[in-house]
């Protein structure tokens, strides 16, 4: 069936440019046009309504469960069997481009939008996904609704994270409507596929058109709080000082030296990507705060070293500005391997279209890690222009980019829902 098919990469392109008109915003210093779709906000509430609507005109019957993750269903002639299920998010950073997520449910919307186009019927059911604040930026925690989906972190915990304004998902999903009924971790499927942006260099430095995924590295988020002593910052000697502004300054630079230093392999990365002192003022020494650690690193052996040497170095720099630092996990993720089989599948259908490709191994987190503990899944990369930019309003990849992604994904999903 795949050979005779192939979907409509403008209808595809046109979705994809509808849904990013829903937190649109215009960014200042470029005048680029950007998304800011943030989890469980009135922006991510719209969005999944347009998605909705596209499914059910689709065909598709459209379940929502108690996490708020949202799936539609296309029968299948052995509709009993275990569905295959691709997807990915809608939601973004607050400095988002428009591919970043829904390229894999839109994508994924494409080929059921295809499959009606020939009347074509799989032996398997489908079923497309799109997940609860993936990014983890508003809540904290990454891959939240696909790790309740999949039995990592229970619906409890997920229900009392907050927001820096102390609003919780619970409340959050309830107020956008997505609060649904159905029980999580119900759908138990034959593999999940996703297609994503690269959100790196990789592929288009290398002029290839597609990466084969071979699993995600590991992850680990820390917030850190670090206590020291308002004061007047100009009537306070430097000597009476115990400023936490300058212990966070201080642990940046050390994450830097960490990433070169080797000891951690070639492929150690590190961030302080969020920062906020209390009281944020320019003349009042913080006092007080607080601040993100992003760690990634493809060993777990090597991610443990680094996370342990981080922990004593935090314990140096306390003692050594007078100030207190404490830790709280917000998500850790090992690497992560995806099923072999599912790759040299996805392999296969890119030679049969003539799309260069290789194995790649992801440096984000993706939704596909988290359904690889329930069943066979892989992923397809699409490279995207200016470096693969991605977190960005300069995030773009082209019509021919996304197109040739989504086809790979349609020859890898039909030939795994014909698996008995």
């Amino acid at each position: 069936m795949a050979k005779a098919l192939s979907i409509d990469g403008k209808r595809l392109y046109s979705s994809l440019a509808e849904l990013g008109k829903i937190g649109a915003y215009k960014d200042e210093r470029t005048g680029i046009a950007g998304v800011n779709r943030l989890a469980l906000t009135a922006a991510d509430g719209a969005g999944r309504r347009l998605v909705v609507k596209w499914f059910r005109q689709a065909g598709l019957h459209v379940t929502i469960d108690k996490i708020g993750n949202v799936y539609g269903r296309r029968r299948g002639l052995e509709d009993h069997l275990a569905p295959v299920m691709m997807g990915s998010h809608i939601d973004s950073v607050p400095t988002a481009g428009r591919f970043d997520g829904c390229l894999g449910v839109l994508g994924a919307l494409e080929i059921i939008r295809t499959l009606n186009d020939a009347k074509a019927t799989t032996r398997r059911p489908l079923v497309i996904g799109f997940f609860t604040d993936e990014e983890g930026c508003r809540f904290g925690t990454d891959m939240l609704g696909s790790a309740v989906a999949t039995r990592r972190m229970t619906l409890a915990a997920a229900y009392a994270l907050k927001d820096r304004d102390g609003l919780t998902v619970e409340e959050e999903l309830r107020k956008i409507g997505f609060l649904g009924q159905e029980p999580v971790g119900k759908i138990k499927p034959h593999a999940y596929l996703e297609c994503h942006i690269e959100q790196g260099p990789i592929l288009r430095h290398k002029g290839l058109d597609c990466g084969v995924v071979m699993g995600v590295q590991a992850i680990s988020w820390q917030e850190l709080t670090i206590t020291g002593k308002s004061c007047h910052a100009g009537t306070t000697p430097m000597s009476f000082r115990r400023d936490a502004g300058l212990a966070a300054a201080r642990l940046n630079v050390a994450l830097r030296e960490m990433t070169a230093s080797g000891r951690y392999g070639r492929e150690m990365r590190a961030a302080m990507g969020a920062i906020r002192p209390i009281p944020g003022m320019v003349n009042v020494v913080p006092g007080r705060l607080i601040c993100s650690v992003d760690l990634r690193n493809p060993s777990d052996a090597l991610m443990k070293k680094a996370e342990n040497d981080f922990a004593k170095l935090c314990k140096k720099i306390a003692k050594l500005d007078g100030v207190t630092i404490t830790s709280r996990r917000t998500a850790k993720t090992p690497h992560v391997p995806f099923d072999k089989s599912v790759q040299d599948l996805i392999a296969v259908q890119a030679d049969r279209l003539g799309l260069s490709h290789e194995p790649i191994l992801s440096g984000a987190g993706h939704d596909a890690q988290e359904w690889s503990r329930v069943c066979k899944t892989a992923m397809v990369f699409v490279p995207g222009e200016y470096d693969g930019i991605s977190h960005n309003p300069r995030e773009f990849s082209t019509p021919k980019q996304c197109a040739d992604g989504v086809n790979v994904l349609l020859g890898a999903a039909l030939a795994l829902a014909e698996e008995r």
